[in-house]
């Protein structure tokens, strides 16, 4: 499994929170999926309708897309999707939270 620094789980699986305005990094670190001397080729990014994801960036065991927008009170699915350099394939998701943050 991909290692995921700084989310939370639930009986749903992994989830983040992030602030409506705040547009930020989100990893993934696949070192731990990959296997030994294998790297990740290509990746895509993608969410649900209603918050959006402005870049996405790998270097080769980590997968990144920076993320912006949302409504608050709403949970967005975001999907990160690899392929290897030797054509592995997999597939992670994780939920972003909008909720307003408070000092």
């Amino acid at each position: 499994m991909a290692t995921l620094t700084g989310y939370k789980t639930d009986r749903v699986g992994a989830y983040i929170e992030k602030d409506p305005f705040a547009q930020l990094d989100y990893s993934l670190d696949f070192s731990n999926y990959l296997p030994t001397g294998d790297t990740i080729s290509t990746l895509s990014v993608s969410a649900d309708a209603g918050i959006t994801v402005v870049s996405s960036s790998n270097t080769d065991t980590v997968a990144t897309a920076i993320i912006s927008g949302g409504t608050a009170g709403t949970i967005y699915n975001v999907e990160f999707r690899i392929t290897t350099a030797n054509a592995l394939s997999d597939s992670r998701n994780f939920r972003i939270k909008v909720l307003e943050r408070q000092a």
